[in-house]
Protein backbone atom coordinates (compact mmCIF):
# COMPACT_ATOMS: atom_id res chain seq x y z
CA UNK A 1 0.00 0.00 0.00
CA UNK A 2 1.25 3.88 -1.06
CA UNK A 3 1.17 5.62 2.08
CA UNK A 4 2.79 8.73 1.05
CA UNK A 5 2.65 11.78 -1.94
CA UNK A 6 6.48 10.91 -2.12
CA UNK A 7 5.47 7.29 -3.30
CA UNK A 8 2.43 7.89 -5.56
CA UNK A 9 4.67 10.94 -7.41
CA UNK A 10 7.65 8.29 -7.77
CA UNK A 11 5.59 5.42 -9.13
CA UNK A 12 3.46 7.99 -11.37
CA UNK A 13 7.06 8.80 -13.52
CA UNK A 14 7.60 5.19 -13.46
CA UNK A 15 4.30 3.51 -14.68
CA UNK A 16 4.41 6.82 -17.25
CA UNK A 17 8.23 6.58 -19.04
CA UNK A 18 7.10 9.18 -21.82
CA UNK A 19 6.30 11.69 -19.40
CA UNK A 20 8.98 11.07 -16.96
CA UNK A 21 11.31 11.46 -19.98
CA UNK A 22 9.61 14.88 -21.30
CA UNK A 23 9.39 16.32 -17.33
CA UNK A 24 13.30 15.41 -17.81
CA UNK A 25 14.38 16.94 -20.73
CA UNK A 26 12.41 20.28 -20.13
CA UNK A 27 13.81 20.46 -16.99
CA UNK A 28 10.93 20.29 -14.78
CA UNK A 29 10.56 16.85 -13.35
CA UNK A 30 10.51 17.98 -9.84
CA UNK A 31 8.73 21.29 -10.13
CA UNK A 32 5.33 21.99 -8.97
CA UNK A 33 2.67 20.47 -10.78
CA UNK A 34 1.24 23.96 -12.62
CA UNK A 35 4.66 23.80 -13.86
CA UNK A 36 4.13 20.78 -15.86
CA UNK A 37 1.39 20.44 -18.86
CA UNK A 38 -2.15 19.75 -19.05
CA UNK A 39 -1.18 16.20 -20.25
CA UNK A 40 0.63 15.27 -17.59
CA UNK A 41 -1.59 16.86 -14.47
CA UNK A 42 -4.58 15.22 -16.27
CA UNK A 43 -2.32 11.54 -16.48
CA UNK A 44 -1.33 11.96 -13.09
CA UNK A 45 -5.37 12.78 -11.51
CA UNK A 46 -6.61 10.06 -13.39
CA UNK A 47 -3.26 7.96 -11.51
CA UNK A 48 -4.16 9.11 -8.51
CA UNK A 49 -8.01 7.69 -8.78
CA UNK A 50 -6.99 4.90 -10.37
CA UNK A 51 -5.07 3.93 -6.78
CA UNK A 52 -7.52 4.64 -4.63
CA UNK A 53 -9.91 2.80 -6.62
CA UNK A 54 -7.89 0.09 -6.58
CA UNK A 55 -7.53 -0.05 -2.85
CA UNK A 56 -3.77 0.95 -2.98
CA UNK A 57 -4.04 4.80 -1.58
CA UNK A 58 -6.12 5.98 1.66
CA UNK A 59 -9.64 8.47 0.40
CA UNK A 60 -7.20 11.16 2.74
CA UNK A 61 -4.09 10.60 0.92
CA UNK A 62 -5.81 10.87 -2.56
CA UNK A 63 -7.40 14.15 -1.86
CA UNK A 64 -4.45 16.40 -0.75
CA UNK A 65 -2.53 14.13 -3.84
CA UNK A 66 -0.25 16.52 -5.89
CA UNK A 67 2.38 16.00 -8.26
Amino acid sequence: MITTQKQIRAQFWLDHPSFDHQAREAGIRSKPQNEHCATVRCAFVDYVDMLYDAGQISEALANRATL
